[in-house]
């Protein structure tokens, strides 16, 4: 368990967790996602985390052999949940909510069955919102996480050479990446979302459109996985975008910076000067109780008063965010979007991501993490926003 992961920041997490509890008339939650068993226990194992509207948080381990928190309860399988409850003397609740967004349907049928649930109640939703507003300990790992990630970028231009493809030059920052400590995983919510540490798309692949909710697109190696770098050579008078993994702790920042080699193109240039001016524009829009769909507005309207819509957020395919929440996973909660219910908190982390795309140049515009806090925005990835020229 990382150091600042402590029992006291966990109660924080489960209490957050029993709170909404509390007003959803749930009665325990039981936990069984990576992901989510991270956010609870500090660590990934394999079993449950149970967490009662009233008294203590259990472990129930699978495997790893070898855990000695006091709570944790070594099990086979998950029908020995109820028995060892019995054990304690605890009687399982009538209203128990499990991950339904998350688990599959022979996940779902096997632990209603085994803990006896008539009809389980949706706890994916409730967790999703206590992510969604960090602990002062969550901020101060994503912080770290962010000082690694803007090392790792301010060295991408010493690692291009010239003739470079853009796979060649993702591998580069991949290796430089993991020398300064990044993890490589990089955690996506969603089945039908895949990545493999982050993007560089230069040119038109920028325009190939991908079946990925992200922002870029990018024909990708291979129609197994097709997204990002497709093998093409950086070409003078082309941007390379770069969006790459900033997980070194369990914690995320995103980052993307616009690189140029000779790039003279106006309208590029002016796009990304509009993609820098939203930026400016919703650090000082953006406060606690505004609501996020409002944001995404403004920066739409923005947009459209430059003339520059049919680039924005693509071209020939368009993602319908510019911006969401992220922490443990890439893709949490606020979501900036037209039609999104969130309203910022103090705590929220998120990424604002207003890009273009550029036929015939490439894609443009940047990507910075942001903490939400009483006064507005905390940018947490300070580093240069002008296209950086390759050399």
């Amino acid at each position: 368990m990382n150091s600042k992961i402590t029992t006291a920041e966990l109660k924080l997490r489960h209490d957050k967790i029993r709170a909404l509890m509390s007003a959803n008339n749930i009665g325990a939650v039981l936990i069984s996602t990576n992901t989510n068993i991270y956010y609870c226990a500090g660590r990934v194992f394999n079993g449950f985390v149970y967490i009662p509207a009233e008294g203590e948080t259990l472990f129930f381990v699978r495997r790893p052999a070898g855990l000695t928190d006091k709570n944790v309860i070594y099990i086979k399988k998950p029908e020995q949940i109820t028995e060892e409850l019995s054990k304690l003397g605890i009687t399982l609740p009538e209203n128990v909510a499990l991950e339904l967004d998350r688990i599959s349907f022979s996940d779902t049928q096997r632990l209603t069955k085994a803990l006896s649930i008539e009809k389980p109640l949706n706890a994916s939703p409730l967790i999703s919102s206590a992510r969604a507003v960090k602990t002062a300990v969550e901020i101060e790992l994503i912080k770290e996480a962010g000082v690694h990630h803007c090392n790792s970028y301010k060295r991408i231009p010493s690692l291009f050479r010239k003739g470079m493809t853009d796979i060649e030059l993702q591998t580069e920052i991949e290796y430089d990446l993991r020398k300064e400590g990044c993890l490589g995983l990089f955690r996506v919510a969603g089945e039908s979302m895949e990545s493999f540490m982050g993007h560089v798309i230069t040119g038109d692949n920028a325009d190939n459109p991908s079946p990925y909710d992200f922002a870029m697109g990018g024909a990708g190696m291979d129609e197994s996985l097709p997204m990002g770098c497709n093998g093409s050579t950086i070409e003078e008078g082309s941007t390379v975008m770069i969006d790459m993994n900033g997980n070194f702790n369990g914690y995320m920042t995103d980052i993307t910076r616009t690189y140029g080699l000779h790039l003279t193109d106006a309208h590029t240039l002016k796009a990304h000067q509009l993609s820098v001016d939203i930026h400016k524009a919703l650090i000082r829009f953006i406060k606690p109780g505004v609501a996020a769909k409002d944001a995404y507005l403004l920066a739409q309207q923005m947009v459209e008063e430059a003339g520059e819509t049919d680039y924005f957020m693509g071209h020939r395919q368009k993602a319908g965010f510019i911006g969401h929440g992220l922490g443990i996973e890439i893709n949490e909660w606020p979501v900036l979007a037209p039609r999104s219910k969130h309203i910022f908190e103090e705590g929220n982390v998120i990424a604002i991501e207003p890009k273009f795309v550029i036929p015939g140049v490439g894609a443009a515009g940047i990507e910075n993490t942001y903490v939400v806090t009483a006064e507005g925005l905390e940018c947490i990835t300070p580093l240069p926003e002008d296209i950086i020229e390759l050399k």
